[in-house]
């Protein structure tokens, strides 16, 4: 997606008329249908003509081509400014430049990507959206942009084409010592150079090396619209993280599954394959190793996680490097953008946890339906599914819906159907319990399961249960504490855990929700340990042992022996939308707890408000 682009000569008469802020706006408003915010258009105004002075002053020929947020295909990110030209050897150049206001910077040790192995933090903090906030490394991002273009790019590497990097922060005066310049960073900043306010002379320098002798309008037109499509290079580096890892080896029905998924991705017919699975059958397995296998195939495929903190896992699990991390970022993306992708754009899309996929009204998406987005964007495309854990009205991947959707579209319906289970028999046993006593569905388990092999226990009191989950954390277990939406989340104000809002007062507990702008690092920080997780973190996840807080919003009636939802102690705005009857919302309240008990592998602990439904656990467990 292009919005900007233009040559010297005509960037720079669109800043000196100042044009180029409402050419911005326009295009922005006639590409994405949307208009700016105050901030875009802040750092238009300021940003672009601090970039011409360096590009007027270092005398670049008027024909070096520029691109100004130009959209990353299949993604939301877009590039701050791209110049392009030949240098003086006569190769061919395509240079990145990130433009910040910043002014001011701290260090932190939040993050964790980073390139090379500079260390093991990459954040930076600085004023930004009315704030001081946490955010990588400016330098950082020009290069995971330059690094998505070289695995996703094609005319990037088949023309001979060079890529460059660099941010210019113009607002920015360097103190010493200076965090941006720190020695984690210093490899960093080696393969992608950082300009600040006094560095002028140095950018200007460093746009002639690479642009000085023009001629990048074809330059900017072979990468403006080279074909996205995984690259050899990419190919070649998952299929490496891939072979010899047994954490993604599949097992007998996965096998099946994984052999239809690549048999139909083969074919040129339209095929829509559908993945249905319970908790614990290997889903994501499958989903990987079908990722990978079309790689190697040579397919433009992307894997699908529309849960943010289980796409990290997902990343983490393939890159043990956090600087490979970065470039899974190429073929692993969110679902919510699609929507405008033109028909086949991709030869497959894998959506792991797709029942999350949304459809109009979610929060942020702009679309009609997510899975008919998937289904038109690609030529085959995967789903892997329980109906089980929808838990909003906007949730509309289920397997109903995906074949609806299929049918309209002329897609031929493949079906596959994942039972048995990859965890122990104690935990297979304790989640066929667990529907049982919830009374989501009747399994034939009345009675329990191998206590021996899944430790199960009902706490009286938050803190003793906390406490065990600290111990079994302590042993070197994968161990957290998780609650249903029976507390309100503070919004404003609270990026970091920084409020309590879960209080159980009777008992004196009061804990945090987890961060939300850390939580794809929250299932695996220690230090992170004290907040509490809440089902849109958790789901797709795994631990060894799980603590469970059970609020009001679910109870037991002892006289009807039902289990029933109370609206007026849920409290996820977005989960009460479009819900117009108590069945319903009972529904969607113990798929969250469903999703939240069966987290556990080995062990689950739980705290219920309501005496009546402790009572009727304690009593189905036989506890009492």
């Amino acid at each position: 997606m292009i919005i900007y682009s233009n040559d010297v000569t005509g960037f720079r008469d669109d800043v000196d008329n100042n044009k180029i802020t409402d050419k911005l706006k326009g295009s922005i408003k006639e590409v994405m249908g949307r208009s700016p915010s105050n901030s875009e258009i802040a750092s238009w105004n300021n940003s672009l003509r601090a970039m011409e002075s360096p590009i007027r002053i270092a005398g670049l020929p008027g024909d070096c081509g520029i691109l100004i947020e130009y959209n990353l295909p299949s993604t939301s990110k877009r590039i701050d400014f791209i110049i392009t030209g030949k240098d003086a050897a006569g190769n061919k150049n395509f240079l990145i430049i990130e433009l910040k206001q910043w002014s001011e910077v701290e260090r932190t040790e939040v993050g964790e990507i980073f390139i090379g192995h500079v260390g093991p933090k990459d954040k930076v903090r600085t004023y930004t959206g009315g704030g001081m906030r946490d955010v990588v490394h400016p330098c950082y991002q020009a290069w995971s942009y330059k690094s998505y273009l070289l695995d996703m790019n094609e005319a990037a590497t088949s023309e001979n084409i060079r890529l460059h990097s660099c941010a210019y922060l113009h607002n920015y005066k360097e103190i010493d010592p200076d965090p941006l310049k720190s020695d984690r960073f210093s490899r960093l900043i080696e393969d992608t150079p950082l300009f600040l306010r006094d560095d002028v002379t140095k950018l200007q320098d460093f746009l002639r090396k690479y642009v000085g002798q023009g001629n990048g309008m074809d330059i900017l037109y072979e990468v403006s619209k080279g074909r996205i499509k995984p690259t050899r290079k990419l190919i070649d580096y998952v299929s490496e993280i891939m072979d010899g890892n047994d954490a993604f080896k599949l097992l007998d029905g996965q096998k099946v599954a994984h052999a239809k998924i690549v048999h139909a991705a083969s074919q040129s017919e339209k095929t829509t394959v559908i993945v249905n699975g319970g908790p614990g059958t290997g889903k994501s397995v499958v989903a990987i190793n079908a990722l990978s296998a079309l790689l190697r195939d040579g397919k433009n495929v992307r894997f699908v996680a529309p849960n943010a903190a289980f796409r990290g896992a997902v990343e983490r699990g393939l890159g043990k490097r956090r600087a490979d991390r970065g470039r899974l970022k190429a073929v692993i993306s969110g679902s919510g953008g699609f929507w405008d992708a033109e028909a086949e754009t991709f030869d497959s899309i894998i959506v792991d946890e797709a029942h999350r996929l949304k459809r109009k009204g979610a929060y942020m998406y702009r679309g009609e339906s997510q899975v008919r987005d998937v289904i038109a964007a690609s030529r085959t495309n995967v789903f892997f599914v329980d109906d089980d854990q929808m838990i909003r009205s906007t949730d509309e991947g289920s397997v109903e819906k995906i074949i609806s959707v299929a049918k309209e579209l002329g897609s031929r319906i493949v079906y596959v159907r994942l039972d048995a289970q990859f965890r122990c028999g104690g935990a297979e046993g304790f989640i066929n319990w667990m529907e049982s006593a919830l009374q989501i569905r009747d399994t034939g388990n009345f009675e329990g399961w191998d206590k021996e092999d899944f430790d199960f226990r009902i706490f009286n009191d938050p803190n003793a249960m906390s406490e065990m989950i600290e111990k079994r954390r302590l042993e070197g277990y994968k161990a957290r504490v998780l609650a249903g939406y029976a507390w309100k989340w503070t919004n404003k104000g609270n990026p970091d855990a920084n409020v309590d809002d879960i209080v159980i007062e009777e008992h004196n507990f009061f804990r945090p929700w987890n961060s939300r702008s850390r939580s794809q690092e929250w299932p695996i920080d220690d230090s992170m340990e004290d907040q509490i997780g809440c089902v849109h973190t958790v789901q797709g996840l795994e631990f060894d042992y799980v603590g469970v807080i059970l609020g009001n919003d679910l109870r037991f009636n002892p006289e009807t022996s039902e289990i029933y939802a109370s609206k007026e102690d849920y409290y996820d705005a977005e989960g009460k939308k479009g819900v117009k009857d108590g069945e319903t919302l009972t529904r969607y309240i113990k798929n969250i707890y469903r999703i939240l008990l069966s987290r556990g592998t080995k062990g689950c602990y739980i705290f219920c408000r309501n005496p009546e439904l402790e009572k009727h656990l304690k009593a189905r467990s036989g506890l009492i």
